[in-house]
């Protein structure tokens, strides 16, 4: 049943127009706020037929509002209202196995807000992507709009690699990581994020995938197979001032473990780096 509810998910899904553009996570981001603040204005009944009008406001390039409520019936979807409103996607999971709708409920019941990241198709492309949804509670409802978010490039990687290291040198290393761990700020974007190690203690500085790790020990840090990946980065840090280093680690877009390259650099007492999936 659980397969035969995400086969029909994604088969209404293929059938919206494929030539809209991609939605941004900014505009992402303003159709979730506002799409909020119109069902805490306008009560559920008068939000859901807003939400679920696919030639209406709240419905923009690939970009759509959803609605599950507390036991994971569709209200409202932009994308398909005729087929999905009223079906059960409480047990459905998306193309990695992960129960991204108890995920939704779940994370909003610990806060009122939060961010799901699953794979899922896009209704442009056709293709099975990773997705980020922001999803809030309202009521005993879930809303939410999500963005497709594709693989990004070693360009990318190196891109950002750049700024985070122009910034280090300009503002240093406490003001860096503190911008680096900002989880909403401009160095954690889909699957890239910036870490920062100290070079004497062999300690994180900063760690966008997760803050926590911010002043544990990175040096012992192995990955999937065992490698000892931060280790090998300081080792080759020593006699040069950047090294690339090819490992195997956990996406946090598709939440798979994949090939991954790292570009590192030497700043100050800090070493930074940003990775991009390869596979």
């Amino acid at each position: 049943m659980k397969s035969l509810i995400g086969a029909t998910l994604l088969a209404v899904a293929a059938q919206s127009a494929f030539a809209v553009d991609r939605g941004t996570p900014r505009e992402a981001r303003t159709l979730f706020d506002q799409a909020v603040k119109y069902i805490e204005a306008n009560g559920p009944e008068r939000a859901f037929a807003a939400f679920n009008d696919r030639k209406g406001r709240f419905v923009r390039k690939d970009l759509y509002v959803f609605v599950i409520d507390d036991k994971g019936v569709y209200q409202a979807s932009g994308a398909a209202p005729e087929a999905l409103v009223g079906l059960t996607v409480l047990n459905t999971t998306d193309a990695a196995g992960n129960p991204l709708f108890r995920e939704m409920i779940d994370s909003t019941r610990v806060t009122p807000e939060a961010t799901v990241r699953y794979m899922w198709l896009n209704r442009v492309t056709n293709k099975v992507e990773p997705k980020v949804s922001y999803v809030r509670k309202v009521g005993t409802y879930v809303v939410g709009v999500g963005y497709s978010a594709p693989r990004a490039s070693a360009d990318d990687a190196r891109a950002m690699l750049g700024r985070a290291v122009a910034l280090a040198k300009a503002d240093g290393p406490v003001k860096a990581a503190a911008a680096f761990n900002d989880r909403r700020g401009a160095f954690v974007k889909d699957d890239l994020y910036v870490f920062m190690v100290n070079l004497d203690s062999g300690k994180f500085e900063a760690m966008g995938m997760n803050p926590a790790l911010s002043d544990t020990d990175a040096r012992g840090l192995a990955d999937a197979e065992g490698h000892k990946i931060i280790a090998e980065m300081i080792e080759k840090l020593k006699t040069a001032d950047e090294a690339t280093v090819d490992y195997v680690w956990r996406n946090p877009v598709t939440n798979r473990v994949e090939k991954k390259r790292s570009y590192v650099r030497r700043e100050g007492g800090s070493m930074i780096g940003v990775g991009h999936y390869t596979e």
